[in-house]
């Protein structure tokens, strides 16, 4: 059995940046690294493992399956390790210079950063953000991998050792250009289906809220543009009689004229996700607890201008 005192289990760092990134140089700028300097590490380990660990295939690195079955086993262990020195470390926002990495839902980033941005701005004016957008089934392997350190979601079907909390919950609401004919009369059901809708999903085939509800009474909403985020709708919506159903928060942000839905759907609710060995992380723990006071601020605000 090989000794441990006899292998840099920094390579298993690497090992694991590599099963994660699927590509040697992403990985070798994760790690602050040149690639050369990670390809010898591969090299090093796959020496000492005795095994190829990944191959090249379509312009990035596959793992073999040795390197499935300890890919795991090794996180796991790093993630135990980076927890017990961080436990012992002192945290300092005003001084701080640490990275996060934030994945955000589409429909609560609009209400979440600028308010964080600002926040940490003041109060951690050294720290970093790193947000993007993972697929909702790949959440909890990243929170527990750190690929990603906290996300905003809704509720997640597997939350095993994830610690979350609400922090949005709004109703969905029709949303059009002010002066819109439709704004000017009760927008009943079968108003609601004449109109063209803009449907908004990251998913190709994603059905949203609003189709669900609609699916059970047998009935569907025809749609004139089909889109993967909010980014674009407002100026499409301003210019066009189209309308987009979205939450009244983001309606009223965008300064769109919003009319209540014709039929009941289950108001919007997100989650602020973490995974359970965070604990102890005190940068962790901390940018956890603002995230929830800008939040709770941000919803006292929405409701004394509703």
């Amino acid at each position: 059995m090989m000794r441990l005192n006899r292998l840099d289990l920094n390579l298993f760092l690497v090992f694991d940046t590599i099963y994660t990134e699927r590509n040697l140089t992403r990985a070798a700028e994760r790690l602050s690294l040149t690639q050369p300097t990670v390809s010898n590490a591969l090299a090093r380990l796959r020496h000492a493992l005795d095994d190829p660990l990944f191959v090249k295939s379509g312009g990035g690195m596959q793992p073999t399956s040795f390197a499935e079955s300890i890919a795991g086993r090794v996180s796991d262990a790093l993630t135990l390790l980076q927890s017990a020195s961080l436990k012992a470390e002192r945290f300092d926002p005003a001084t701080s210079r640490r990275i996060f990495r934030l994945s955000v839902l589409d429909l609560h980033d609009a209400e979440l950063l600028p308010d964080l941005v600002q926040d940490l701005s003041h109060r951690a004016p050294g720290v970093e953000l790193r947000v993007l957008r993972l697929p909702r089934a790949e959440l909890p392997k990243a929170l527990a991998r750190g690929t990603v350190e906290i996300a905003t979601d809704i509720p997640l079907r597997d939350t095993t050792n994830l610690s979350s909390q609400i922090v949005a919950k709004d109703s969905y609401v029709c949303a059009m250009r002010p002066g819109h004919p439709a704004g000017s009369q009760e927008l009943t059901l079968d108003a609601y289906l004449e109109l063209k809708h803009i449907h908004i999903s990251s998913r190709q085939q994603g059905a949203a809220a609003v189709d669900i509800a609609l699916r059970r009474r047998g009935i569907r909403r025809q749609f004139g543009l089909q889109m993967q985020n909010y980014y674009s709708v407002v100026p499409i919506v301003l210019g066009t009689e189209m309308v987009v159903t979205l939450t009244r928060d983001l309606a009223r942000r965008f300064g769109l004229q919003a009319r209540p839905l014709p039929l009941a759907v289950k108001p919007l609710e997100i989650h602020l996700y973490r995974h359970i060995r965070s604990d102890g992380d005190a940068a962790i723990d901390w940018l956890f607890s603002r995230i929830l006071d800008l939040s709770q601020s941000s919803g006292q605000r929405s409701e004394s201008s509703s």
